[in-house]
């Protein structure tokens, strides 16, 4: 038996009785559950994370994200079946390593891979032979085999023969409670016939149903795909709204009504602006990636700008109706957000189009202020450094009377919209949150 078979086997053999151990890198919103899964399918499991604040809390048996709980995480601490650690050193023992960091932009727009490199390196010295390292995180097709291995490789390892590596992208719907990380399938790719396998086999033993496909950037490709479809599509409907609105047509009904076609149509809502990590930015490392080999994306750019200037519009809808209200503008109007996270229910402010309503406002002179059960303060970003320290404010009836307007940017299920609809002089609504709660009035406009 090759020194090969030989690894194949044995890390086969530790997923089939559960005696491997998995490494998580990055114990965010894909990391904390994909090791909590990996945790409850018998596994014992390493997480990573270069912030302490993180470590702590995980070890006292603390969540820092809200919709995903970690009760009982003491006990398996405990009995050594979880470690959480900011040490590298700690994941030389893993014989899997899933690394699930962050792919932002750079100010340029350009895909910043820093993360994953940085990552790649500090872990290569550490590595024991045979070992399997799959990407987690989203990016454009071949990155994992052009831009990771290599940097494994540096180590003196050779990927396929004693060290493995695949890319399984992370497709969690943060806040959706119908999908947890193991019922969604997982697609997984490996960069070579062998790496795939080892990845198929222990993603099978943690997850509902897993969907192998040819190679990594095989599997990079869906999922920046599921991101661009569903950018493309928000652009549309963002489009329509605007359309229709200057038509005096409620675009909410239109999606109402066309959604009763069993076939050939799926229903896609308008909002303020796209957020979070994904779909307002993979778009962007597609198109990146195209240039590279002489192909344009005008289509998905075109989809970006529209989704990009939808702040404005919102800001447009309501510098009008606080004109038509008090004749005053924007300049000096005291002005309410609702929401500041991306999206509904879910503590996650990244990318969110409610930052840039709330600093375009203030710099035309607004007095502007939010609300948010799920954001009590802005934490601070490379974009939206001035924000940084925000505090959400009460919501009360005395404050929304006080508003020149309220804006709902974010449809949080725990707002009490009644009040906002009782108290406020003038409600903006970009969410369709009022009326899908049977709430309307004169002073409820949509934006």
């Amino acid at each position: 038996m090759t020194v090969q078979a030989f690894l194949d086997q044995a890390f086969l053999d530790k997923v089939s009785d559960k005696s491997a151990r998995i490494g998580v890198i990055g114990l965010g919103y894909v990391g904390l559950p994909l090791a909590l899964a990996c945790l409850k399918a018998g596994f014992r499991v390493i997480g990573y994370d270069i912030d302490g604040a993180k470590i702590t809390a995980l070890t006292a048996e603390r969540s820092y994200l809200p919709h995903i709980p970690v009760d009982g995480l003491g006990a398996q601490i405990a009995e050594g079946d979880f470690l959480a650690t900011d040490r590298i050193a700690d994941l030389g023992t893993a014989d899997a390593v899933l690394i699930c960091v962050p792919t932002p932009l750079t100010p340029e727009r350009d895909p910043d891979l820093r993360y994953v490199r940085d990552t790649a390196a500090a872990l290569a010295p550490v590595l024991k032979p045979g070992a399997l390292v799959v990407l987690e995180s989203t990016t454009y097709p071949g990155t994992t085999d052009e831009v990771l291995r290599p940097v494994l490789e540096a180590s003196g390892r050779t990927v396929g023969k004693d060290l493995f590596l695949a890319f399984a992208p992370e497709r969690e719907d943060p806040g959706n409670q119908n999908y947890s990380i193991g019922r969604i399938p997982k697609v997984v790719g490996g960069v070579d016939e062998v790496s795939g396998k080892l990845a198929v086999a222990l993603y099978s033993a943690v997850l509902e149903k897993v969907v192998p496909v040819s190679s990594a950037a095989t599997a990079e490709a869906v999922k920046i795909t599921e991101n661009v479809f569903r950018a493309v599509n928000i652009a549309l409907v963002n489009e329509l709204k605007v359309i229709y609105g200057a038509m005096d047509i409620d675009v909410w009904e239109v999606i109402e009504a066309a959604s009763t076609k069993p076939f050939g149509y799926m229903p896609f809502y308008p909002g303020p602006g796209l957020g979070g990590h994904c779909i307002p930015i993979d778009p962007f490392y597609l198109a990146w990636k195209a240039r590279s080999v002489g192909q344009s994306t005008r289509f998905i750019e075109l989809a970006g700008e529209i989704n990009r200037a939808m702040p404005d519009y919102v800001i447009d809808r309501l510098r009008e109706a606080v004109d038509r209200q008090s004749g005053k503008g924007l300049n000096g109007a005291d002005i309410l957000l609702i929401g500041m996270a991306y999206k509904k229910n879910v503590a996650d402010q990244r990318e969110s189009p409610a930052l840039t309503i709330l600093e375009k406002l203030r710099s035309a002179g607004a007095k502007a202020s939010f609300h948010d059960p799920w954001i009590p303060e802005i934490l601070p970003s490379r974009e939206f450094g001035a924000l940084a320290g925000c505090k959400s404010e009460a919501l009360t009836p005395e404050r929304l009377a006080a508003a020149d307007a309220v804006l709902i940017v974010t449809d949080h299920d725990d707002v009490e919209y009644g009040l906002i609809a009782e108290h406020a002089r003038l409600v903006v609504d970009t969410r369709n949150a009022m009326r899908a709660r049977d709430l309307t009035g004169d002073h409820i406009v949509a934006a």
